[in-house]
């Protein structure tokens, strides 16, 4: 099997955000594609955020969904749809306003024990520093005080594939879509979370929602593309690895190597 050429991404406001790397490791030449997908979200976490006003709408690394204050648990339709909202602004973010950011929630909860807003907040900085162990238990937090919310679902399942807990993961991004069903990166985080298991077969029905949301997609198409040629389906692993360079020049990478003359 061809190596993946593997692709740094930045999850933000319920947004994927994808940012193509120029190679990035990509002379892996005895790896699986699913082992280059854990390699890829291993590597990405701190890449990237998106600013605070963003409205919230997804891909997977850094950044995180935007707290969602006013929508209480159990009415995440309250939330705009990710589908239908345009894509997010990417702005890199040093390592100092993490820790600023960190600083901050921790001032407020020392005064609001329970406030949802600065453990969610707290966790997405923890995340990007790969303080994942503390990003955990800020998300399970947020969970205690907001069950249903689908913001900090999406972050655990995003903070659960970065410490490889895929099969944990998966369950998140279902919870999150049992709550938001339009969130085409939920859809496109679990399939990168079965490609992370080698579920090629299984993350292609995610992957194909994704796409039926945006049909633009184009890191869903690459992603749906290098799963066909993994099990084998040659002409339908071309078709897609060409929609996806039409769409992003970086995917040719993976149509030289995944799509079989």
């Amino acid at each position: 099997m061809n190596a993946f050429l593997p692709r740094l991404q930045a999850v933000a406001g319920g947004l994927l955000i994808v940012l193509l790397s120029t190679q990035c490791s990509a002379t892996r030449e005895n790896e699986t594609p699913g082992m280059a997908t854990r390699a890829r979200l291993n590597e990405t976490q701190a890449a990237t955020s998106v600013t605070p006003a963003a409205p919230a709408t997804p891909a997977t690394d850094a950044a995180v969904a935007p707290a969602d204050a006013a929508n209480p648990p159990g009415t995440a339709t309250a939330t705009p749809a990710p589908a239908a909202a345009p894509a997010a602004v990417a702005v890199k973010r040093s390592n100092a306003e993490y820790k600023a950011d960190i600083k901050t929630a921790t001032a407020t909860l020392k005064t609001k024990p329970r406030d949802f807003d600065a453990y969610l907040n707290r966790g997405r900085a923890n995340a990007a520093l790969k303080n994942y162990r503390e990003a955990m238990t800020d998300f399970n937090m947020a969970l205690r005080l907001k069950p249903t919310n689908a913001d900090a679902l999406y972050n655990r399942g995003l903070t659960r594939v970065k410490t490889k807990e895929f099969n944990a993961a998966i369950s998140d991004f279902g919870k999150v879509l049992r709550y938001r069903p339009e969130d085409k990166e939920a859809f496109f985080g679990r399939g990168l979370a079965k490609m992370s298991l080698d579920n090629f077969k299984g993350a292609i029905p995610d992957f194909n929602k994704a796409i039926e949301l945006d049909n633009n997609y184009a890191d869903a198409y690459e992603y749906r593309g290098i799963c066909y040629s993994s099990i084998n389906k040659p002409e339908e692993a071309r078709r897609d690895l060409e929609k996806a360079a039409q769409l992003n020049p970086e995917a040719t990478q993976s149509l030289k190597r995944y799509a079989k003359q």
